[in-house]
């Protein structure tokens, strides 16, 4: 049987058809107000419809014009911030529906919300997890059991928050792979991916990464490799790249300045894991200079946005990360890009399609296919409001 996670992954991340030219997409505005910095998907009424979720509101497929109250709606300015800067769908109670996790301000408690299953009336509250650390928490299935997991940090320890359906009202269980070190409510960077190719998610992270044991034990420290990939990372994701069969690693520079990468994995005589990196926009760009920057990357997804079974690069500028004056270049055009992977005998490309000038991201970005044409869209909530960009063929 497909888990809800498989049947939203299958839709959402899969692509359709090769596409003949890059996709065109139509900006649709949901509302001007500020409630998140992150916005999500599922099929909230089980009508085979994607529909998103952005802040106290779900609005429904196929249109997103009709919207339903999940909490109590609280407008925020956009100067400062919200408590709600991420959000994530499952299935936390086992009982068909789609429910929904808000990651708050980092370091205060996060909770899901209990779809009602079809009825009118609130959707109840459960407290998940106290203190939610890191500023871009990931989701996504780290120890094989088909259940998504929170990864992000939490009392000075790098780990992943599992849930237990069969006890809905009992808090996650989080698993550190770490010792207690120096991470704080505003660590950037997590991520994922099998970097030494044994079958097995290791953890990312701004300074190296975390390998997971084949017999992994409660209390005992995952191995760390030490590498530095970025100074302050956004989500950071692991994925062969280049095409050689070895796990490379996607991820910004600095999510407050500039810096897209990709590291290339290389091994030496010992079989000793190392990287090279590879600019995709520079950490230190020319600013006198006409060609392509992006200030405040603060989010990035991946999805196959041209059908050629290669993921690209979806991601943009945050808007107004720390207000109007904070941050480089913070009154620049809020744009979304997609940067597609070539491979060539020449090396790897990445191709920027800018999709909008006037949305940017928030500390997330989702693709997900909403309108079923085989193409990924794309998802915004931010201090600009809630954004979709949906493709047209």
């Amino acid at each position: 049987m497909k888990t809800m996670s498989m049947v939203l992954s299958l839709a959402c991340v899969l692509a359709g058809a090769a596409l003949a030219e890059a996709p065109k997409f139509k900006k649709i505005r949901l509302t001007d107000t500020f409630y998140c910095e992150g916005a999500y998907f599922a099929d909230f009424n089980k009508d085979g419809k994607m529909d998103i979720v952005s802040g106290p509101f779900w609005y429904q497929g196929p249109d997103f014009q009709t919207k339903h109250q999940v909490r109590e709606p609280k407008g925020y300015d956009p100067k400062g911030y919200s408590d709600n800067f991420l959000t994530y769908t499952g299935d936390f109670n086992a009982d068909g529906w789609p429910d929904i996790f808000y990651c708050p301000w980092p370091g205060k408690d996060g909770y899901w919300y209990e779809n009602p299953a079809g009825k009118s009336g609130e959707w109840k509250k459960h407290l998940a997890l106290k203190q939610v650390d890191n500023e871009s928490p990931m989701w996504h299935d780290i120890d094989g059991d088909g259940k998504p997991d929170l990864l992000f940090n939490t009392g000075g320890y790098l780990g992943y928050a599992t849930y237990d359906t069969s006890k809905p009202d009992q808090e996650w269980t989080f698993h550190a792979v770490s010792p207690k070190g120096k991470y704080h409510k505003y660590t950037h960077g997590v991520g994922f991916g099998d970097i030494n190719g044994d079958g097995r998610l290791d953890l990312l992270e701004a300074e190296g990464w975390w390998e997971q044991p084949a017999d992994a034990k409660a209390g005992q420290p995952w191995t760390k490799k030490n590498f530095k990939f970025a100074d302050a990372a956004c989500q950071m994701y692991g994925y062969d790249v280049d095409g050689d069969g070895k796990t490379d690693v996607i991820t910004s520079w600095h999510c407050h300045a500039y810096g897209l990468l990709w590291w290339k994995q290389v091994r030496n005589d010992k079989g000793e894991i190392s990287f090279e990196k590879h600019e995709i926009l520079p950490a230190v760009p020319d600013l006198k200079s006409p060609a392509l920057r992006i200030s405040q990357l603060h989010a990035i997804d991946l999805a196959d946005f041209n059908g050629d079974g290669q993921k690209d690069i979806l991601t943009g500028k945050r808007f107004w990360s720390h207000g109007p004056t904070g941050d480089k270049e913070p009154g620049a055009p809020a744009v979304v890009y997609w940067f597609e992977l070539r491979r060539t005998p020449q090396g790897v490309q990445f191709v920027p399609h800018q999709i909008d000038d006037d949305s940017g991201v928030g500390t997330q970005v989702a693709a997900c296919d909403l309108n079923g044409d085989g193409v990924p869209d794309v998802i915004v909530g931010n201090k600009k409001g809630t954004f979709l960009h949906l493709s047209q063929k």
